[in-house]
């Protein structure tokens, strides 16, 4: 896997920051290991935070941090288990895998696929754009949406 400095880059988004690619990227390629802090709490929060499962979320570093939503993303979250030497479970490893070929200064995104009892209006554009950010599938009372 090449280093995520020669792929990837942070800028200028449609709303807010992007991660963007500094090369064309193959369909299926490992883009990168997604660093940062393992936060064992339920009921953690933050605007970046990926969920890894049971009490355990991952504030991510940069540039992964900045991977904005698509309803039709060109990447996805990648975890892995993984085992402490003792055979318990450690935090999963969590990289950004490609969807389909990306071209050179092609924003990265991602489908959050929020579960969320709050969700955010979608902005993202794409054709089939759920028009919130939440799981495909996800029915919520719209009147709770910021």
């Amino acid at each position: 896997m090449a280093a995520v400095e020669t792929m990837v880059r942070v800028g200028k988004a449609a709303h807010g920051r992007g991660v963007f690619a500094k090369r064309a990227i193959r369909k299926g390629t490992l883009v990168g290991l997604v660093q940062g802090k393992v936060i064992d709490d339920a009921e953690y929060y933050s605007d970046y935070c990926i969920d890894l499962g049971g009490t355990l979320s991952l504030e991510p570093k940069t540039p992964f941090c900045y991977l904005n939503h698509c309803c039709e993303p060109n990447c996805q979250l990648l975890l892995t288990e993984k085992r402490n030497k003792d055979g318990s479970l450690a935090p999963s490893t969590v990289h950004v895998k490609t969807l389909r070929g990306i071209k050179l200064g092609e924003e990265l995104t991602i489908d959050y696929a929020w579960d969320s009892v709050k969700p955010l209006r979608c902005l993202c554009g794409a054709a089939s754009c759920r028009g919130w950010i939440v799981a495909v599938n996800h029915v919520f009372d719209k009147s709770t949406a910021y």
